[in-house]
């Protein structure tokens, strides 16, 4: 602890850089743009024996402002950072500096993260658009960004990142991801505007950090010392180096705090408040590309409601996601906590690699939600190999799954926003006039250098005249201290009282949140059920009625309105066999196809494929027969038909393609020839057979050319 202390002296005295693990270089600061803001675009410099594509596909990774500084994405080598960099890509990392600039929103820092993707994709101009790495409340950042600017990021990683503030429902029991009860229990989004005017305009985000850590006090207050001091030959390292992250406290301005707390916190507003003109501030139905969203079971911070219902807010059904052109892939972890999402080396060496090496396929997937599926195999010198595939599922289906009460426990919430707007303005009104004027800068440090979190580490160092004697007494201990043996009985009554101990901190923190909720629902829910029940509950997910949906009357309405590239998509999807997992091998050999069959295939940008796909999916579930019959209207001229014809038959004979089709789908083959007036047509060329995949040989030519490529 007393190295902690050293440490964390030593780092404020260099300015607080990141803690990243790889060294950068800076390519642009935002400090000195037009609207300045204390953020920074840096370079990753790979590693020595690590190779990168300066024509493959960049990657852009936001971390969280959450209190601690930037880097935790790649603090070390098995880091997102380090995934992407092996896997060949080129790697930007955005930085921000400790202190605020004067003055800056949120909405400002979104411009300049803007320019940071625009720089990135001029230095990668052959490349395809950058990946966009989010974690946690960078996840947010990074969905505001590609909303803002569709047309310059490539796919949205989005890691334990909240994005729906009120749900959080999950299992039977109390105490159910008690941090979302917080803005309630505290009156609202008043105190961050208190603290920030006690701290001169400034707000010290070691607020947020101490809340991180109220929240486990098994963990704070003995399971993490205990586990330090019990393994003290081996544990000092690790702990030092999530230290130095764990102990850099930031700063935000009372704009940014402010906009938080009572648009997310509190007010679950991200993607629905109003701005100039009466628009949505951002719209997510905007974004172009995939999205895929990463979240944990075992995360209480930021679990799978908060990470995934945003979904159900901003789309009212599986068929507008498709008829977006959308797709939304899902990946959810069994039991790791928030922090492990972003640091655990398991996690980066499975999940985070696994993203990194399905990014492509991801992006040949048809408009939909789906759930992305790791599977462990032995692989052929003893190693772990892994098995990825992708289970479409509806959204309807995804709602109930995540959601015990059917999304009615966030009503009660409703009845905070009100609350909380309430209070700030009384506290506007009457509190700050006279509390502004009294803050000091001077004052606003002492605050912020006798916090708990910043004083319990320089009082335990060698700034400390009275530690003076704790260098060379831990010293000398470690040069003659001997251990005794795990199973020695002393051992045993340790760790049987540090399990007492632990126990016992779990129980208070089981009963505090018990009574937390029971508080929360009391209060906010009679709040709720008394003054504001004839409001309308929120429109919730359910098979829509075609007539009813604006969207699907739409895609419907041009069903008979196209060319080629929509007719080769209505007969993929006439033929189409539902309701079976994708395995990524079936990506890669549609890969393979799609070069193959260059010629004949429609040339289309990824984006306005997928629409085209989800439009042509939608018009075939809800109308298939007009769907048939208007297929001529789409390939009028004699050569397209003719084309069109020689890629069904060319796809249906080739090798490479294991069809076992059924009566319907020949059938169905029979009438697409006769509507497009094939000759033959009654004798469909395809046969009920399954048929041999490629020489390996072939297939391994194939990958190569695709690899290079």
């Amino acid at each position: 602890l007393r190295q902690r202390g050293n440490q964390y002296l030593e780092h404020v005295r260099e300015g607080q850089p990141p803690v990243l693990h790889f060294e950068y270089e800076m390519l642009a600061d935002a400090r000195t743009f037009p609207k300045p803001v204390n953020y920074a675009l840096v370079r990753i410099v790979p590693p020595a024996g690590v190779k990168i594509d300066a024509e493959s596909r960049p990657y852009v990774i936001i971390d969280p402002r959450a209190g601690h500084g930037p880097g935790i994405g790649g603090f070390k080598d098995d880091s997102q950072v380090g995934v992407a960099l092996r896997a060949g890509h080129p790697v930007y990392f955005v930085i921000f500096f400790p202190k605020p600039e004067p003055k800056q929103t949120l909405l400002d820092v979104c411009e300049a993260e803007r320019e940071f993707v625009r720089r990135v994709r001029r230095l990668h101009p052959k490349s395809p658009k950058p990946a966009i790495v989010g974690n946690c409340q960078g996840g947010w950042a990074a969905m505001m960004l590609a909303a803002a600017s569709p047309d310059d990021t490539g796919p949205i990683v989005i890691n334990g990142a909240p994005m729906s503030y009120w749900g959080g429902a999950w299992s039977d029991g109390e105490g159910d991801n008690p941090m979302r009860y917080a803005g309630g229990l505290l009156g609202g989004s008043w105190l961050a505007s208190l603290a920030s005017d006690l701290g001169a305009g400034t707000f010290d985000a070691a607020h947020l950090v101490q809340n991180f850590e109220n929240l486990n006090p098994a963990n704070t207050l003995w399971d993490k010392p205990y586990h330090l001091f019990s393994n003290v030959d081996s544990e000092p390292q690790r702990f030092l180096e999530f230290e130095r992250w764990w102990g850099g406290f930031y700063l935000m301005n009372r704009e940014e705090i402010e906009w938080i707390t009572q648009n997310l916190f509190v007010g679950n507003k991200l993607f629905k408040d109003k701005h100039s003109g009466g628009r949505a501030m951002f719209d997510l139905r905007e974004i172009k590309v995939p999205i895929i969203l990463f979240a944990s079971m075992g995360d209480n911070i930021t679990p799978p409601q908060q990470a995934f219902n945003w979904v159900a807010d901003v789309y009212k059904s599986t068929d507008e996601i498709k008829a977006r052109g959308q797709v939304i892939v899902g990946l959810l972890h069994e039991d790791i906590g928030h922090l492990g999402i972003f640091v655990s080396g398991k996690v980066a060496k499975r999940e985070h690699t696994q993203i990194v090496h399905v990014l492509r396929s991801i992006e040949a997937l048809a408009p939909g939600l789906y759930a992305m599926e790791i599977s462990e195999k032995p692989g052929k010198k003893g190693e772990v190999e892994y098995e990825v595939s992708f289970r479409e599922h509806s959204l309807e289906e995804l709602v109930k799954r995540i959601n015990r009460f059917k999304r009615v426990d966030e009503k009660p919430f409703e009845a905070v926003a009100k609350v909380s707007e309430f209070n700030q303005n009384a506290y506007d009104l009457f509190v700050k006039p006279w509390l502004q004027p009294l803050g000091s800068e001077t004052s606003a440090e002492w605050q912020r250098r006798f916090h708990p979190l910043r004083s319990q580490r320089w009082m335990l160092s060698d700034i400390n005249p009275f530690a003076w004697w704790m260098g060379p007494a831990a010293s000398v201990v470690k040069a003659n201290r001997k251990a005794v043996a795990a199973d020695a009985p002393t051992r045993k009554v340790e760790r049987a009282l540090s399990d007492i101990a632990s126990a016992s901190l779990d129980y208070y923190r089981a009963m505090r949140d018990a009574v937390s909720e029971s508080m929360f629902f009391s209060v906010y829910g009679t709040m709720f059920a008394t003054g504001m029940e004839d409001k309308p509950a929120p429109e919730q997910p359910f098979e829509v009625d075609p007539s009813e949906s604006s969207i699907i009357q739409e895609t419907l309405h041009r069903i008979d309105r196209g060319g080629y590239p929509e007719a080769v998509h209505r007969v993929a999807y006439l033929v189409a066999q539902k309701g079976k997992p994708l395995p990524l091998a079936s990506l890669e050999l549609k890969a393979d196809l799609l070069e193959d069959y260059a010629e004949l295939l429609p040339r289309q940008s990824p984006e306005a494929s997928r629409r085209t796909r989800g439009e042509q999916e939608v018009m075939v579930r809800h109308e298939p027969q007009r769907a048939l019959e208007t297929l001529p209207e789409l390939v009028r001229a004699p050569k397209d038909r003719e084309r069109l014809l020689q890629l069904i038959d060319k796809v249906t004979d080739d090798d490479r393609v294991e069809f076992d089709l059924t009566k319907e789908q020949l059938a169905m083959l029979a009438k697409i020839a006769t509507v497009l007036g094939a000759k033959g047509a009654a004798q469909p060329k395809v046969v009920v057979r399954a048929k041999a995949a490629a020489p390996k040989k072939a297939m391994a030519k194939k990958k190569a050319k695709r690899t290079k490529a």
